[in-house]
């Protein structure tokens, strides 16, 4: 199982862009972008909920649990084409 983030999904849903966002959470630009992407290793609790809070929303709709193998290069996988379906 590996674990999707859906943030770039939910910032469109609220029509807020990546920089205003990170601005809002006190991180950077860069550090929102690699989370984005799924190139992170873990996430905090508090900026978890600091992203939260900024686009009201809950946890469970950044981050979605789905089947095929762990990512080997985080705790965290983008979402492809390959893992869906198959």
């Amino acid at each position: 199982m590996q674990i999707v983030v859906r943030l770039d999904v939910m910032l469109a849903r609220r029509k807020m862009k990546s920089k205003d966002l990170a601005e809002a959470i006190g991180i950077t630009v860069q550090n929102l972008s690699l989370l984005k992407t799924g190139q992170v290793k873990g996430i905090r609790f508090d900026t978890l909920a600091r992203i939260c809070a900024v686009l009201e929303c809950q946890p469970g709709d950044l981050l979605e649990a789905a089947p095929g193998e762990a990512a080997t290069e985080g705790l965290f996988a983008p979402q492809n084409s390959e893992d869906q379906g198959g």
